[in-house]
């Protein structure tokens, strides 16, 4: 039984059960943490495109870095780097598009270029009219944890962690108040997506215990996205850098699914694609 309905994005369903769906990560700054960032439209295109051909279902497309210690950019400049992207790849992919951004006037301009879902990394602590925007035009929001408003642990600017009793327990807590002010702004149950926020505010000890108590955050009643895919704690175990860390990043998706994730954003699309595949026919009886 699908315990989570579907949601509508744009023309794709997202049946929530039958399958984990598989967000490809189109980065269009020059300082992505992993090294992928992109910064011409012929090459993002390019990238797109690979992407839909491998099995992505869904591309998320951002153009402000949230590698730790980067700096902020302007709206203006966010606006430059996605909409050119986004308005061509809406007329060539048969996918939908995600606008990564905690900004609502980029979002605005992303969605009016068609783009039909919005990730929020900050889940509407930065401005919480992307929930009134999303509820306006009918579209999923997913709504991540962020702990580093909290003095959470940040690798690249060496900071200590945030001291909590139990990291779940507050990381369900944030998602409970995203989720409730979300509802109350008007975006319907079936539109919300929640994300733990793994590499947010967290240290690479409680980033494991993230996904291996992912089953926790079922109780919120809402699709579950991770995005595990190079992040430093698979670094601080395997003491690798971001480009090497293929098959950690693969454990860390099998392992998330196995707790029951529902989508996965990923950086290398067509290997996590198969990972997604098996590790679905292994724990979906469907």
């Amino acid at each position: 039984m699908n315990r989570l309905g579907t949601t509508r994005c744009g023309s794709t369903e997202f049946r929530w059960g039958e399958r984990t769906y598989v967000m490809g990560i189109l980065n269009l700054s020059p300082d992505s943490f992993s090294g992928d960032g992109i910064t011409s439209l012929a090459a993002a295109v390019a990238q797109a495109h690979r992407f839909a051909g491998q099995g992505a279902d869904i591309l998320d497309i951002g153009g402000e870095s949230t590698r730790p210690g980067s700096s902020p950019i302007t709206v203006d400049e966010e606006i430059r780097r996605v909409v050119p992207v986004i308005e061509q790849l809406a007329s060539e992919i048969p996918i939908p598009l995600s606008i990564d951004t905690y900004k609502v006037e980029v979002a605005q301009r992303a969605l009016d270029a068609g783009a039909t879902m919005i990730n929020d990394q900050w889940g509407l602590k930065k401005d919480p009219h992307l929930a009134r925007l999303a509820a306006g035009r009918g579209i999923p929001l997913v709504l991540m944890s962020n702990q580093r408003d909290k003095g959470g642990y940040d690798a690249g600017l060496k900071r200590d962690i945030a001291c909590y009793d139990d990291l779940m327990t507050e990381v369900i807590s944030s998602l409970k108040n995203s989720v409730q002010l979300a509802l109350k702004l008007g975006v319907p149950q079936e539109n919300i997506i929640v994300d733990p926020g793994i590499g947010f505010g967290k240290n690479w000890q409680q980033e494991l215990e993230i996904i291996r108590r992912l089953g926790e955050l079922q109780e919120l009643g809402s699709p579950v996205l991770i995005g595990p895919s190079r992040k430093s704690f698979i670094g601080m175990v395997l003491d690798l850098p971001a480009d090497e860390r293929l098959e950690g990043t693969a454990a860390a998706i099998a392992i998330g699914i196995a707790r029951g994730a529902d989508m996965v954003r990923v950086h290398d699309v067509r290997q996590m694609v198969r990972v997604c595949r098996v590790s679905d026919a292994i724990v979906r009886r469907s």
